[in-house]
């Protein structure tokens, strides 16, 4: 959604003939007159120069130093890996070399490497050091919490510039979920639990994008079988969630399933986003004519008014890098969330692409970004 500027903080600091509003947006527009992002950054200067002003906390400005000079260094170290696709790796830091969990971890990071995906950990031992050891540092990225004893990132990225340090989980649980094109859950403890519940919860109320959740566990292993036998007997059958919200979830046994899952689902689904009141999925090929007019009627429930709409790049809605594209938008319920990942695989069936480019145009005033 567009950013709408917070003009209502202007208020609180006028008067006595000073208006910091007017001085923090000269000061800005020296120091990068051409971005498109000086209204953001007016109104997070703005905010700063409030809490000042009420001074009511020490412990609350530090909180916020820290959570923000956390945030701007990942994203500038981040920055060098843009446009690679990540999946981030969760398991237990306590499982030891000679458990086939080990093994399968170690050869799920060497998998995903070939097929060009970085893999993110928390940069420990363990599920975390053997994937990190199976991708080699090229395709390792490591997110390390600082904690108040000594402790060590894994021999991977130890000491180098993909390693990561945090002070505070929950920024460095926010950069597992954004770095991550999708996600592979290896048995583990509380904090495994607590990773993979987070990540269904955001995936499902639609606060973070849709992408392939892959549970995985050794073969004949019993721990994420267990975990779906609770979900399915007392979330789905008491009506706590929804009968498609298990969609979302796919089990496997090997690192080769693993891998082709999050594969598959990249085969033709590229992205997605809102525009204005409109859902916008990204694809590699246009689909059939064939296959638009079946969703129309199998994906219906999906769409709150008229229907499914596929089009080319139009310049004045996105991004230029995305122009080679094709797009398929609809007006999303914004709720149905499992039913949007049936959906994701019914556009990457390859039976159902089109052999040729789909109409460029069509009037998408809802679509239109500010």
């Amino acid at each position: 959604m567009p950013y709408v500027p917070n003009d209502a903080l202007s208020l609180h600091f006028q008067g006595n003939g000073i208006d910091l509003t007017r001085k923090v947006e000269e000061q800005l527009a020296q120091i990068a007159p051409n971005s498109p992002n000086l209204a953001l950054y007016r109104d997070m200067m703005l905010t700063v120069l409030r809490m000042a002003r009420d001074d009511r906390n020490r412990w609350n400005a530090k909180i916020t130093l820290q959570a923000l000079r956390e945030l701007e260094n990942a994203f500038r170290v981040l920055d060098q890996f843009k446009g690679r696709r990540k999946v981030t790796v969760f398991g237990s830091a306590r499982t030891p070399i000679e458990h086939p969990m080990y093994a399968l971890a170690r050869e799920l990071g060497t998998k995903l490497a070939a097929s060009d995906l970085m893999v993110i950990t928390g940069a420990g031992g363990g599920i975390m050091a053997a994937a990190h050891e199976g991708a080699g540092l090229d395709y390792s990225l490591g997110f390390n919490i600082t904690l108040p004893f000594e402790q060590h990132a894994n021999a991977t990225v130890d000491g180098t510039g993909n390693l990561l340090p945090f002070h505070f989980f929950f920024t460095r649980k926010l950069f597992f979920v954004k770095e991550a094109d999708a996600l592979v859950l290896c048995p583990g403890g509380f904090g495994t639990l607590d990773e993979a519940l987070e990540v269904l919860t955001l995936i499902q109320t639609g606060k973070s994008p849709l992408v392939p959740i892959v549970l995985l566990d050794a073969p004949g292993g019993t721990f994420w079988e267990g975990a779906l036998t609770f979900i399915r007997n007392e979330l789905e059958a008491n009506r706590y969630i929804l009968p498609t919200d298990m969609n979302l979830l796919k089990l496997v046994y090997t690192a080769d399933e693993a891998v082709a899952e999050i594969n598959q689902f990249y085969s033709n689904f590229h992205s997605s986003r809102w525009l204005k009141n409109s859902f916008v999925i990204r694809m590699h090929h246009p689909l059939s004519e064939q296959a638009l007019a079946h969703m129309q009627q199998a994906f219906a429930d999906l769409c709150l008014s008229d229907d499914f709409h596929q089009h080319g790049y139009q310049q004045d809605y996105e991004e230029e890098q995305f122009s080679h594209l094709t797009r398929l938008a609809f007006k999303f319920n914004g709720r149905n969330h499992g039913r949007l990942r049936q959906l994701v695989d019914y556009i990457n069936l390859s039976e159902n692409w089109a052999k040729t480019a789909p109409p460029q145009t069509r009037d998408l005033e809802s679509a239109k970004v500010p």
